[in-house]
Parts: C-alpha cells; structure tokens; sequence
C-alpha cells in the first residue's frame, strides 16, 4: 500500500486513521527478508509490489536478489494499486483507471519475464577460471523492450536466481482481474464472506484459467479468514469481545472509504445502509451479511458495518478452540474448494502464537498441515504447487513467463 486511507468524512481527511493505526504507518517489507531468510530453512516470503508505480526493471532486481539471498524462497504478490492517495504520493493528479492499470500490469509482467527469463541463458555462468570468466559473453543479453508505457534495454544486473521468476501471486475480483490473474497467477487470494460466494468464484476462475490456456490445478486458491483461538470456544469468543472493546470504529470506517471509496461520514449511526446506502455500500454488507450466524433480519447501519470491519477486515471468521475452528477450515476446504487460508488477526504477533499453540497440533493430527522438514531445501514454487507442477522450481511450461526462458545449448 502506497498511500493512506483518506476517504472518510472527506476527501482527504486522514485524521481518522492515525489514531487506530488504521494500515498506517506501513514499512517497506522486502528489507527484514534477508534477516529472516538468514534464521529459517523451509518458510517463503511473499511481498506486495505495485506494478502501476515501479517499474520491471527495479522489480526484477529487487526479487533476484531476494530469491538469491532466500535459496528460492520468495514470492511476489502482483497488485496494481486502487488509491488516489498513492497516486499523489507517486507524481499523478489522480489514479489511472482501472482496467488500464491491468494493461499497465501485463507490460510490465512482460518485461519483468523477459528480464528474468531471457536476458541471462542458463548455462551463463561458468566460472572458469582457466579462462577467467565468470560469465559467458555470448550468453547474456539485451531484451531492448519499447512498449506503450516502459522502454527497458537490459539485460538484467543479476545473475539468474533458483527460481528466476518469483512465484506469483495476485487477487483480481474484477472481469479485468480475473483475466490477469488467471493468466499469470500461480496462487489467488480469493474475496468473499461465505462458502457459496467463494465457491462460485472458484468454479470461473477455473474456467477462466483453462480459456487462458492454463492448467487449473497450476492456480492455488487461498480465501482471507480471522482465526481467534483458545482453550475452548467460550474462552476464544471472550478473547475476540474483549479485543472489540478496543477498536477504534471510525479507524474501522476509514479503512472501509478507502477499500470501497465509499465515504459512511455523511450517514448517521443508526441509517439504514441496505436500503439507502449506494451499490458498493449493498454489495459489502451483502456479504457480510451471508456470513454471520444469526444475523438474518439484522438491520445494516454505519455502527453495525465498523464493528465487522474492526477485526481482521472483510473476512470471514473461525471463533472457537482448536477443534471448533479446524472443523470450520475443513467445511470452507470442502465447500468452497479451496487450497488454502490467508490467516488474518486482530492482534499481532498474539494471535498468530495462538494458532501455533492450539490450532497447529489439531492440524497436525488430522493431517492436513505442511511437513515443515520435507519443504526445507525446495523453493517456494515446489513447495506450493508440488513436485510434478512445481517444475524444479521453474515456471510451469503453460505459463506466459516461459515464453521468454533461454534455455542452454
């Protein structure tokens, strides 16, 4: 995220957020990987990056790098940014439409490929030292890109990392998301508050995928869910009371304006937003309200929408002790055909120690967690999508990536 929320009451106002630390202040994230990297043995790394406002060239460099220092274990999450507050923050008036920002997108993927991919064979190296050469000359070279929006000459400053390519992941909602996504995701975050909802959406991206000429099952599909765990489920509903007792619900509100661009300042407590409120207002509360147990007939006002927003963001929750909460990851694995979860949490690092403490042994026993040690030494790509499709942690031969590969003589 390259701007702040600025939405609620108010173009501009930003006086909501900084009290809640509403995702701000935020850091750059790729700088304590290498640390991280440097102290564990099978975790990969995945980092947001803009392709709207950086351009290949740095990106390429940036993740090679990465993935030297992490013996393959980073992943890159593709976004094309949604704020007119990054916008500002990176030289324009206002933010590029949407469906440009995916055209933007794809240049830029494609060049980033051919960076990676293309600009360094793979028998480059050599390190001779009879010769004294450490790189071949003949074997590294320009990629000499002119497009509509980047000119990049290469070649690429590093030497061709374990998986060249980071694995990619992305979250388009949109007809111009899906389409991007399904073309070069190989793991999409998926939206949505209940089962149905998300498993529509899982069926067209696997329509969507094959129509791309993608294998489907090259696709992992991860749903957003708040985990609070305890002992037992009265003691893990208490926990999540309490943390509620401490949110700060116009902070709640301003992250709203800023996900939908929709400002709730100008509505009062108890307004009625199902029947009043504009078509992103219907679309949202429509889904929380599928999601929450007992809460058909609930009437939606500003208060009621803060107050599910508070904790963990718009996903779905798993409340409960370790069985109660693995029982519900199971039905959403079943129901919504899922691969796998994106944990959200209310407080960190304390919730995610909680899942470690009770959720993980439940997982353990049923079966259905990763084997730490087996995935030490693989590279993300492998780890996540296995070793037939994982490809020796190469890009699968489907993907548009491979395209570019320069493969040795």
């Amino acid at each position: 995220m390259l701007g702040i929320y600025d939405v609620y009451k108010g173009p501009g106002n930003i006086r909501e957020v900084l009290p809640g630390a509403a995702q701000f202040p935020i850091s750059d994230p790729s700088l304590p990987i290498a640390a991280m990297a440097s102290v564990t043995k099978s975790l990969s790394f995945g980092i947001t990056a803009s392709t709207t406002y950086e351009p290949p060239f740095m990106l390429a460099r940036r993740y090679s790098t990465l993935d030297h220092l992490t013996n393959g274990r980073v992943a890159i999450n593709v976004v094309t940014s949604y704020l007119d507050s990054a916008a500002k923050n990176l030289g324009l008036e206002k933010q590029i439409p949407h469906d440009e920002r995916y055209d933007i997108a794809e240049e830029n993927l494609t060049v980033f490929y051919k960076l990676l991919e293309g600009s360094w064979r793979d028998d480059a190296v050599i390190r001779d030292e009879n010769l004294k050469q450490y790189t071949h000359p003949d074997r590294v070279r320009r990629i000499n890109h002119k497009g509509k929006y980047f000119s990049c000459a290469g070649p690429h400053q590093i030497e061709p990392s374990r998986q060249r390519t980071p694995f990619i992941f992305q979250a388009g909602a949109s007809k111009a998301g899906k389409n991007f996504a399904t073309r070069h995701s190989e793991a999409m975050f998926l939206p949505g508050m209940d089962i149905d909802t998300v498993r529509k959406s899982v069926e067209d991206i696997k329509r969507t995928a094959v129509e791309q000429g993608r294998n489907p099952d090259g696709i992992k599909l991860i749903a957003g869910i708040l985990i609070i765990v305890d002992e037992t489920d009265e003691k893990a509903q208490a926990k999540y009371e309490e943390y509620l007792s401490y949110a700060d619900l116009d902070g709640s509100l301003a992250l709203f304006g800023g996900w939908t661009g929709q400002d709730l300042g100008a509505f009062k407590d108890d307004d009625d937003l199902r029947f009043s409120g504009p078509g992103a207002i219907q679309s949202i509360t429509s889904s929380f309200h599928t999601a929450i147990p007992g809460s058909d007939g609930i009437r939606w006002t500003k208060e009621r929408v803060a107050r599910e927003l508070a904790l963990g963001g718009p996903h779905p929750r798993a409340i409960g002790s370790a069985t109660t909460v693995a029982d519900l990851l199971q039905k959403w694995i079943d129901g919504a055909e899922i691969d796998g979860f994106n944990i959200s949490y209310a407080v960190g690092p304390g919730d995610l120690e909680d899942v470690v403490k009770y959720l993980l042994p439940e997982l353990k026993k049923r079966g259905v967690f990763w084997d730490a040690k087996a995935a030490e030494g693989k590279t993300t790509r492998e780890n996540y999508l296995g070793p037939e499709l994982g490809n020796g942690g190469r890009l699968a031969n489907d993907h548009p990536g491979s395209a570019y590969k320069w493969a040795a003589a």
